[in-house]
């Protein structure tokens, strides 16, 4: 069998940015005809990297590993947990879709609603085509959210949780931390959605430039903030975290008010997204700056 040709991760993260920039699907479906997107951070995880395990071990059994997604999807393709890379990538969400939604108060604005709907069905576009280039270029891939037998699934411990989930793909990869509200938080801020891919591809893994799953939340760096607490329209985030259920009650309650309001068939909220300090960035100066220099940043101390 023909050696596939090698593949890099500055051809990935072209291909990535290619298609946000090209695709006709990347669009919010009003007449003036803006971008859903317009950038993307992409980062790399190999699938034998330990935290893949210790996400199923906390989560639950169900929570998918790379090599058991991979296993399910391209059984004529073997492969060993080292011999795979997770692709992962996020999403920022432009300006003006932030600004229109820091104005909101209880339901999404326009935009973000949109976002949520055309935007994501972009990201699964980009999804497709990501697996489907690799694929034809000799590496079998994966979307793992694409896969038939993706679910949602009660959880004793958070309510309810999923067999793949994008932000702790990302956080894996390199790409940013948790935040109280349980959004994940990057370089480029909280505001944003994410994908990945699961690819029989060696690459070089992106370095995690944190140790704590919370490093670049100032609630946990120092205590402060807190500020998603306050966005909340239905007191869904407190100091002792995200309540997911308050949370999903919320977001499909605002189905009528998209449909009412702005005559399509939509929901979302996002407001504990923006008007915060991490709405665009990592808020935590020691956590941005060590990032800055490619250095681990301090560990933030414990709350009291």
């Amino acid at each position: 069998m023909r050696k596939p040709p090698p593949i890099s991760r500055e051809w990935v993260i072209a291909l990535i940015r290619g298609f946000i920039a090209a695709s006709p699907l990347n669009t919010m479906k009003r007449p003036a005809e803006e971008p859903a997107w317009d950038d993307a951070l992409v980062g790399f995880a190999s699938g034998a990297d330990p935290m893949w395990q210790q996400y199923k071990e906390y989560v639950g059994p169900f929570h998918w590993t790379p090599w058991e997604v991979f296993s399910q999807h391209c059984p004529k393709t073997p492969a060993a947990a080292e011999e795979l890379t997770v692709v992962s990538w996020v999403l920022p969400q432009r300006e003006a879709v932030r600004r229109a939604n820091r104005r909101a108060k209880r339901f999404p604005a326009e935009e973000w609603a949109r976002i949520r709907v055309y935007g994501e069905e972009f990201n699964a576009a980009l999804r497709r085509h990501v697996a489907e280039r690799l694929t034809r270029a000799g590496h079998a891939a994966v979307a793992p959210m694409l896969a038939p037998n993706w679910a949602i699934v009660k959880s004793q411990r958070f309510s309810y949780a999923s067999t793949w989930s994008e932000r702790h793909a990302a956080h894996a990869a390199g790409l940013g931390t948790f935040g109280l509200c349980d959004g994940l938080i990057t370089a480029r801020g909280k505001a944003m959605r994410a994908g990945s891919v699961v690819a029989k591809l060696t690459l070089p893994p992106t370095p995690r430039p944190y140790a704590d799953h919370r490093a670049y939340c100032l609630f946990f760096a120092d205590g402060t903030c807190g500020k998603c607490i306050d966005r909340c329209p239905v007191h869904a985030i407190s100091k002792a975290g995200h309540d997911k259920e308050k949370c999903r009650q919320h977001l499909a309650r605002s189905r009528a008010h998209v449909k009412k309001a702005y005559r399509f068939e939509g929901y979302g909220c996002g407001l504990c997204q923006v008007g915060v300090p991490c709405e665009a960035g990592i808020p935590v100066k020691a956590a941005r700056e060590a990032l800055e220099r490619g250095e681990l940043p301090p560990p933030p101390p414990p709350l009291a």
